[in-house]
């Protein structure tokens, strides 16, 4: 029976440190953000971590995937579950703290394939780390499956094929999207509150001194409020936050104005989205004039899509040779659209026909 329960927790742990790991492997730049999110003033105050996010966030995939591996077939079995073992328990702390504290949304584990609630995913992490001290106070039954070449062969085929993969995707697009805005969405209906969805639910609490202590109170409680009692502030509790279409930050301001109803019912739009003008690519921003050209001789309106100051857009179009407009849009919502810095979006009345990244602009069929 014992040796049932550990090979079973050998299968279950592997399998799914493979299925994370391949996820986020398959969109280590939206991985990247996640941890970019942990290390910024709200959460853990590491703000000089987070140029290294995406290398970080790659080196995780791949021994996550590798771990996973690892452990299937058994090789350097007592190396394996010591770090399962210290990378789970490293990830409980993180999907806690979330939970608890309630500072970051979703921890990210699977990627934009399955969004979990904090407490979700601590909950997750729970039932892998017992699963893991099954295997950690068991190593002994997991053994090898194969000889010692094989078992070499397959690590470093793994580890090929991973860090394949993490460059074709850096380089290019994510394999399959996951995200809101993939190829054939129409945003319009993304943002639909469908009828009879659940409404949010949120409580006002008002903030009183009393006798130099600060006290809250719920609505019901101000009937109860000490005579003297001074108003401190008021806050809005979310108990429960209801239905939130897929895309619902989506904009196109331009001099205090959004043009999205009117940008969206364009038959040939084509988006040239650029999260933060100071961080793009240079040789992607250089290809964008002739891009230009090129979509609007064949009957196209091409805009930019930005979360940069009109300083900085400005500055832009004078050292790119942009003619074209930029709208701007909140900076989450602009790489949840497309990972790449700049890259391309063709609409149809709003629905996504295309999406490219820089690299492979003639690729595009306009």
């Amino acid at each position: 029976m014992r040796n049932i329960i550990t090979q079973f927790s050998r299968l279950f742990v592997g399998i799914l440190f493979i299925i994370s790991g391949l996820i986020k492997l398959n969109d280590p730049v939206g991985f990247s953000y996640k941890l970019a999110e942990y290390f910024s003033e709200p959460v853990f105050n590491l703000p000089f971590l987070v140029p290294f996010s995406l290398p970080l966030a790659l080196f995780l995939v791949i021994i996550e995937v590798l771990l996973g591996i690892m452990l299937l077939i058994g090789y350097k079995s007592k190396f394996t579950i010591w770090s399962l073992l210290l990378m789970i328990v490293f990830f409980t702390f993180l999907t806690f703290y979330s939970a608890y504290y309630n500072v970051v949304k979703d921890c990210g584990c699977f990627g934009d394939a399955l969004h979990l609630t904090p407490w979700q995913s601590f909950t997750k992490d729970v039932i892998l780390l017992f699963f893991i001290f099954i295997l950690f106070a068991n190593k002994k039954l997991v053994k090898p499956l194969f000889n010692k070449g094989i078992q070499n062969l397959i690590t470093s085929v793994g580890m090929v094929l991973a860090i394949f993969v993490a460059y074709h995707v850096l380089n290019h697009l994510p394999i399959i999207d996951f995200r809101p805005y993939k190829v054939g969405t129409n945003i319009q209906k993304g943002m639909e509150i469908p009828e009879g969805a659940p409404q949010a639910v949120v409580e006002m609490i008002f903030i009183y001194k009393v006798n130099g202590v600060n006290k809250e109170f719920t609505e019901k409680d101000l009937m109860n409020i000490p005579e003297g009692a001074e108003f401190v502030d008021r806050k809005d509790k979310v108990i429960s936050e209801g239905y939130v279409p897929p895309i619902h930050d989506f904009t196109m301001m331009k001099d205090g104005s959004d043009y999205k109803e009117e940008l969206l019912q364009e038959p040939k739009l084509l988006m040239l989205v650029t999260y933060d003008l100071t961080k793009s690519d240079v040789d992607g921003m250089q290809k964008l004039e002739t891009l230009y050209k090129d979509a609007t001789a064949k009957g196209y309106k091409v805009i930019g899509m930005t979360n940069s100051s009109e300083e900085e857009i400005q500055k832009a179009q004078k050292t790119y040779n942009l003619k074209f407009d930029f709208y701007t849009c909140d900076a989450i919502a602009l790489k949840t659209i497309e990972r790449a810095n700049p890259s391309i979006v063709i609409l149809e009345k709003g629905t996504v026909k295309q999406k490219m990244h820089y690299n492979d602009i003639q690729d595009l069929k306009l």
